[in-house]
């Protein structure tokens, strides 16, 4: 990983150094963006990398307030934060992860895992804390009709739009890193699939003006992922622990219940009735019948699957548990040999001569002759 000192040199620019290195190139250009903040003929330029586009100010009763909507050059700006992704979590992987595995002797494979959940463990936590705090600074959760009233909702504050930029900055920047930390084939049909429905869905509800559902959505969502890598994390340090495992079964299904509730009644009885139901992209109008069916189709299909999913790996703990059980039972007991009895002659014997118990031998008795 990056910033570790290496006695093995590699090539310039081959696949080995770029996998070594990767995290320093990345740090290089977000150095040189950061420089050309210096010039002025560079200035406006490294701005678009860092700050999010698209501006425009709002009149209010007191004064204005400044608000964003998206455009195609937020793809620069995530571009950026991908690099500071890459960098942030080369970071943890050095300073957090590897000393802590090195401690636990771990194999190969419990490895890639606890490297997958020590990093979705400081991601879920983080964009709790920031999901939640924004939820709360913005009303959203105590004015629930938010959620649907004044659709479409164009105009995001600062706050929002930059959540959105960096949640979607990380899952595209967790799409090179299955390349970069080398994750064993099995794995990485299994990281893409959550990967890229992380994707659909915060990119949806970013490109289809439905930030506010999106973000308690994800507050939901994150707050069962970071209970769950928790838990295997804990799982790896003691395998008789548990405990975790069993309060993360029992939020996930509340959690999948509340996405779809919020779901349905945001999307299919908030939206519809709705005056505005039009067809127009321009304004960032998308509520259509044939739109809002195919919202909820797609929620309800990754809840459903998973669901399936939890069940699945359930039923499969369960069945494995119960044939350990089984197996312990039809062990047999080794029995016990009963002790022999053997007659002895009185006294005891000495080199296979009988031995009187005075410790002299009997003598036979000689018969007269007649």
């Amino acid at each position: 990983m990056a910033f570790r000192r290496r006695t093995k040199s590699y090539p310039l620019f081959s696949q080995e150094f770029v996998i070594h290195n990767h995290a320093d190139i990345g740090f290089c250009l977000v150095l040189c963006v950061l420089i050309g903040l210096m010039f002025e003929v560079t200035a406006k330029t490294a701005f678009l990398f860092i700050l999010p586009q698209y501006n425009i100010s709002v009149p209010t009763a007191d004064s204005e307030t400044v608000h964003y909507h998206y455009g195609p050059k937020d793809l620069v700006t995530i571009l950026f934060y991908i690099f500071i992704t890459i960098i942030l979590h080369a970071v943890v992987q050095e300073y957090i992860l590897d000393k802590i595995s090195k401690r636990l002797h771990l194999s190969k494979v419990k490895h890639s895992k606890f490297n997958e959940s020590g990093q979705l463990v400081v991601f879920h936590f983080t964009s709790v804390i920031w999901c939640f705090y924004v939820v709360v600074t913005e009303g959203y959760l105590t004015n629930p009709r938010s959620l649907w009233e004044d659709y479409p909702h164009v105009h995001l504050p600062f706050q929002v739009k930059f959540f959105y930029l960096c949640q979607l900055a990380y899952w595209l920047h967790a799409l090179p890193e299955l390349y970069f930390q080398k994750v064993r084939k099995e794995e990485i049909p299994r990281q893409l699939q959550y990967i890229c429905l992380y994707l659909v869905h915060i990119a949806g509800a970013y490109l289809l003006n439905l930030s506010r559902l999106g973000l308690i959505l994800l507050l939901l969502q994150y707050s069962t992922e970071f209970l769950f890598h928790t838990a295997r994390l804990f799982y790896f340090a003691d395998e008789n622990n548990e405990k975790l495992f069993s309060a993360w079964a029992a939020v996930f299904g509340v959690t999948r219940l509340f996405i779809l509730t919020l779901a349905v009644l945001a999307i299919g009885f908030g939206l519809a009735r709705m005056e505005n139901q039009a067809f127009d992209p321009e304004k960032g109008n998308f509520n259509t019948l044939f739109c809002r069916l195919c919202m909820l189709l797609l929620v309800c299909a990754a809840q459903a699957w998973l669901m399936w999913r939890f069940i699945h790996s359930q039923l499969r703990h369960w069945r494995e548990y119960w044939n350990e059980q089984s197996a312990k039972r039809r062990v047999p007991a080794t029995p016990r040999l009963p002790a022999r009895l053997i007659k002895r002659e009185s006294g005891y014997h000495e080199n296979g001569v009988v031995k009187a118990e005075n410790g002299t031998s009997p003598r036979t008795k000689k018969l007269k002759s007649p």
